[in-house]
């Protein structure tokens, strides 16, 4: 019997390969001139940039791979010189690749009246045993209610149902001067783009929605919803970002947040007792149409309740600024929030998001991180080459199926996976449902490529 089994170096050529070709696909070397990141020291950049990004895909860390390398044909300060610039333009870079993928590539092979949505949240992004990281702070952790020392990382992304585009990231360290273990160094360029993310790291986190919001915009990345966790969804929040899109998000029970049906302030626990639910095990209990309330101006919204079943007399509830849509239409679409969950542990465990490299500046952990998203990206795009037929022809577009959108099932499943992962006595089981989507939405290319996944 012949041995199909692939050898180590043709695994590398193949991503080699692969890799090459989403460059050229989507002219990354054009885009990084435009981006102003240029050669260091005589090396073109697109060869650092290549070295640098294929490391987790060719099994190997930074050391390996770009240190004590020498076919890369330059020494480690080129390397590092590349990462800590603070001219070089991740941002920018990021949206003119994120643009392309969506507009010339997702969008082509989805239908019109799917709902596409921007979803964001964040994730700890840990230095626990770093001491001079410029802006290193003290956060809490509200997963674990405990502080650590780090960033805390916020991620919009996009998605269609079936594919998340990381589109653009925010490194958080501490608003509070008091919290923060070192500040932003003397040494950097008031004009350069390096300053100005370092400006952004230092504001409140709920400040920066609106204005990640407006630039996805502006860059033409287009949505119907925009999908948040509890930890944003209060009115203020809410109203301030529905003039530019529609929101669904759940909202936790609180005695300081009301919600008005006329003149009446009920709380949401009050709310949930005092309408007619669904009798029975149905997984959709009702809902309610309220208003909310910011600085007096008042917007109607629906809340849909929906039975919890890791705890049975428990509920959860999701709102919507969409009012016309149907109680399963708000869970179906809010279950593709679980999709920015797959991308935080795929970037952390697979593709190597905090333990790659260890750097001190800020602007080396921008251009790290925007690498990472680059990563994604690729398997974004490799796994839906895989599975989406009309990706190999356009002779194929009208005779085979459009990828499927979130049933109202898996959205239920994913809902329920979220309240799991709030629950630290059950973290097991949300491990496991994350591992399952992870097979799920970038398994194929995850395998194609030889990643693994692992544990911290």
């Amino acid at each position: 019997m012949q041995n199909t089994q692939i050898t180590p170096k043709e695994q590398e050529i193949k991503s080699r390969h692969s890799i090459d070709l989403f460059f050229k696909q989507f002219k990354i070397n054009t885009l990084l001139r435009q981006a102003n990141i240029s050669k260091i020291r005589g090396i073109p950049v697109i060869q650092v940039l290549t070295n640098i990004f294929q490391l987790p895909f060719l099994q190997k860390n930074f050391y390996q791979g770009i240190v004590n390398n020498p076919e890369t044909g330059y020494n480690k300060t080129v390397a590092y010189n590349f990462l800590n610039s603070s001219k070089h333009n991740w941002r920018k870079l990021i949206y003119f690749v994120v643009s392309k993928v969506i507009n010339q590539y997702v969008k082509p092979l989805t239908s019109n009246n799917r709902e596409d949505v921007l979803i964001i949240d964040d994730s700890k992004y840990s230095r626990n045993r770093s001491k001079k990281v410029e802006l290193l702070a003290k956060v809490f952790d509200h997963q674990t209610m405990r502080y650590f020392k780090g960033f805390r990382l916020m991620q919009l992304g996009w998605s269609d149902g079936n594919s998340l585009i990381p589109v653009d990231f925010a490194l958080l360290s501490s608003a509070e001067s008091k919290n923060r273990y070192n500040d932003i160094s003397d040494t950097i360029d008031k004009r350069s783009c390096g300053y100005i993310r370092r400006k952004e790291s230092v504001i409140k986190q709920t400040d920066l929605i609106e204005p990640m919001i407006k630039r996805a915009i502006s860059w033409g990345i287009k949505a119907k919803y925009l999908l948040m966790d509890s930890w944003y969804g209060y009115p203020s929040i809410i109203i301030s970002v529905q003039q530019y899109l529609d929101v669904i998000c759940m909202v936790k029970n609180t005695p300081k947040v009301f919600y008005y049906i006329g003149d009446t302030a009920l709380t949401l626990g009050k709310l949930y007792k005092g309408f007619r639910k669904k009798r029975g095990n149905a997984n959709i209990k009702g809902s309610q149409i309220v208003e909310i309330v910011k600085d007096g101006e008042r917007l109607q919204v629906k809340i849909v309740f929906v039975r919890n079943r890791s705890k049975q007399r428990n509920w959860l509830s999701i709102l919507s600024t969409d009012i016309n849509l149907s109680d399963e239409d708000v869970v179906r679409i809010y279950g593709k929030r679980w999709d920015i969950e797959v991308f935080f542990k795929t970037a952390k465990h697979c593709l190597n998001l905090c333990n790659e490299v260890e750097l001190r500046s800020y602007d080396g952990m921008i251009a790290h991180i925007s690498i990472v998203l680059l990563r994604y990206l690729f398997l974004s795009v490799e796994q839906r080459s895989s599975k989406d037929g009309k990706t190999f022809g356009g002779m194929y577009f009208e005779i085979i199926e459009e990828l499927k959108d979130i049933s109202i099932i898996d959205a239920l499943v994913r809902l329920i996976g979220l309240a799991f992962k709030k629950i630290r006595e059950i973290e097991d089981i949300s491990e496991n449902i994350l591992d399952e989507l992870i097979n799920i939405f970038v398994g194929l290319a995850m395998k194609k490529y030889g990643l693994k996944l692992s544990v911290e």
